[in-house]
């Protein structure tokens, strides 16, 4: 086993370590060989496409992007968000993506949806009232700092946590699983540096309401490891990091670094999006989640095993090649060619070798 297999397997005792250069600490969590497993959240069909210009995306395809997803082994896949169209129009027909999706595509599948409000609540009870069992699981969230709260929610942050308490507290007397989002955890568009501490009180009270699990946001995609770090020490003095997942940005290619800082830390369930898909509406200039592919390819044949159902691949969990097709697929859907740097590399290794097949 080589040496990096050997730190991120073996952690007997939490440790610290002054890094000078930048006046930190790096930080190891024990990691046993049972809690080895890695969850993904595939966001590409809400986060992905959200912050798509442009005509709407239609209905069928959001339905056949998740049902590939679902058939290359993903168990967690974000089916859309019920907002109001008029502010993020490419969530449209949300209702209409859940009840097209093949019955067969539902066993042990969760297909969360976004909901920002009781309206959204209200629409989404309405839709179970009539089809039972399209989904069972909502997403709320919440922002750390005042001002992106404002641009995105209009409202503050106490004000979006008494609204978030309410869905919570309704989605699980309906039997709803819910789980939190604490966006901008490192820097905010507006405000710079986030203040950790912020981050802290926010994901607790998010747990508090009743989340099963808190997915911070690095929304901007600014963030670095070291920063990473910084911000998951100061939430853990609250927080278990088994309740937490990461969701990082690439606008500066830091996305897989960053979700290694935090594999490190302790955390076990990422959020990711197909073909690198994404953009936030309220952070200018933010680019798409890391790209599954790249994240699938970061932890194949380590320590870790990425959970899935894929039938085609040999040890189960999601099949990297499939997801490379489907970014490919999605892309030019889009209009536009996938900026998964792993999905690019295999696409043209697979031109390579037709090339030589073609040559015998």
């Amino acid at each position: 086993m080589s040496f990096l297999a050997k730190q991120l397997i073996t952690r007997p005792t939490i440790t610290t370590r002054t890094l000078s250069a930048h006046g930190i600490r790096a930080y190891s969590i024990p990691a046993p060989a049972h809690k080895n497993t890695v969850n993904i959240v595939e966001v590409g069909p809400r986060d992905g496409l959200q912050n798509e210009k442009g005509s709407v995306i239609p209905a069928d395809v959001k339905v056949e992007l998740i049902e590939r997803l679902i058939e290359a082994g993903a168990t967690s896949v974000e089916a859309g968000s019920f907002v109001s169209p008029k502010w993020v129009p490419q969530m449209a027909g949300t209702a209409d993506v859940l009840k097209s999706i093949n019955p067969k595509h539902r066993t042990n599948i969760h297909l969360p949806v976004l909901v920002p409000n009781k309206k959204g609540l209200d629409d989404l009870f309405k839709l179970l009232d009539e089809h039972p069992g399209v989904t069972d699981e909502i997403a709320v969230f919440a922002a750390a700092t005042e001002s992106f709260s404002k641009a995105n929610l209009n409202c503050s942050i106490a004000e979006s946590l008494a609204k978030m308490s309410e869905v919570t507290r309704l989605a699980t007397e309906r039997g709803l699983r819910v789980r939190g989002y604490t966006s901008v955890v490192v820097w905010c568009p507006y405000e710079g540096r986030t203040n950790a501490s912020k981050v802290r009180e926010v994901t607790k009270e998010l747990l508090d309401m009743g989340c099963y699990e808190v997915s911070l946001g690095e929304t901007v995609g600014r963030g670095r490891p070291h920063e990473v770090l910084e911000m998951l020490e100061e939430v853990a003095k609250a927080v278990d990091p088994g309740k937490l997942a990461g969701h990082f940005h690439d606008t500066y290619g830091t996305g897989v670094a960053n979700m290694l800082a935090a594999l490190n830390f302790g955390l076990r369930t990422f959020d990711s999006s197909v073909g690198g898909l994404g953009g936030c509406p309220y952070s200018p200039g933010a680019t798409g989640n890391v790209a599954t592919e790249d994240l699938l390819y970061t932890l194949q044949d380590s320590p870790y095993h990425v959970a899935g159902a894929s039938t085609t691949s040999k040890s189960g969990g999601i099949d990297l090649e499939k997801v490379s097709d489907i970014g490919w697929w999605i892309s030019q859907k889009l209009g536009r060619e996938s900026v998964s740097r792993v999905g690019r590399a295999i696409k043209a290794r697979k031109s390579r070798e037709e090339a030589l097949k073609s040559k015998l």
